[in-house]
Order: C-alpha cells, then sequence, then structure tokens
C-alpha cells in the first residue's frame, strides 16, 4: 500500500511541476531600434511548449531587401519563468550560434543574448493575432 501512495505522490508532483512551466506557445514580437535611425526591426518568435521543452522558430528582418526567413530554435528549455534557448545559422561569414536567456511574465518575455561580443537585450510581447 505505501508503494503505491508514494507512486501516486510522485506521479502527481510531477504532473504539477510540468505545470508550473510558462506557457509561451504562441506568437511572440520584439521591436529594436532601426540601425542609425533607420525603421524598427521586429523579431517574431513562434514558441511550441511541451512541458519543459521549448520549439519554435525566429523570423527576423531580412537585409537589403530580402524577406525575413525562419530560423528553428534549439536546446529550447523552461524553467518555471526561465526561458533558454539556441539559434544557429549560416552567414556569409560562416556559422552563428547565439544564445537567449530570459524570464516569461504574462505577456512579456525578456530575453538577453550576445551578438558581435556585446550583450543585448529584448523585449517580446505575446501578438494577439
Amino acid at each position: 500500500m505505501t508503494r503505491k501512495l508514494l507512486f501516486v505522490v510522485t506521479i502527481l508532483l510531477v504532473a504539477s511541476f510540468s505545470l508550473l512551466a510558462a506557457d509561451l506557445t504562441g506568437k511572440w514580437v520584439a521591436e529594436q531600434p532601426g540601425r542609425d535611425g533607420g525603421p524598427p526591426r521586429q523579431t517574431t518568435f513562434v514558441f511550441k511548449a511541451d512541458g519543459a521543452k521549448l520549439t519554435g522558430t525566429m523570423t527576423g528582418g531580412g537585409r537589403g531587401g530580402a524577406a525575413p526567413v525562419g530560423i528553428e530554435i534549439s536546446d529550447g528549455k523552461i524553467d518555471g519563468d526561465k526561458v533558454s534557448f539556441t539559434v544557429k545559422r549560416e552567414t556569409p561569414n560562416g556559422a552563428m550560434e547565439t544564445k537567449y536567456n530570459g524570464t516569461v511574465s504574462g505577456d512579456e518575455l525578456k530575453l538577453k543574448f550576445t551578438m558581435m561580443d556585446q550583450e543585448r537585450e529584448i523585449t517580446a510581447k505575446r501578438s494577439k493575432t
């Protein structure tokens, strides 16, 4: 009897921890100031949360008039309100990997990442569309 009770309690604890993970599923949009006073640049994240696992894509404005390209995220994790994932892309200068870490609070996602040896922050908001 004690084993069965312990098993049930363990299952309930595991289920409750997965429910505590932030629900990031959906579309999130961040806007950054444009370069040299240009128009703002948008970055769109489309996430799918499955317990502590996070998958999805990131789409940023194309350069030189090119159409934006969706890039898959990898190593996505959710731990309570903490979020982390990696974006890997090929550039004319070779492969580039960017690691994102942040926190989610309601409909706001604050992310930090390092690009070209400079730490940057963006805030994405859950899209209503």
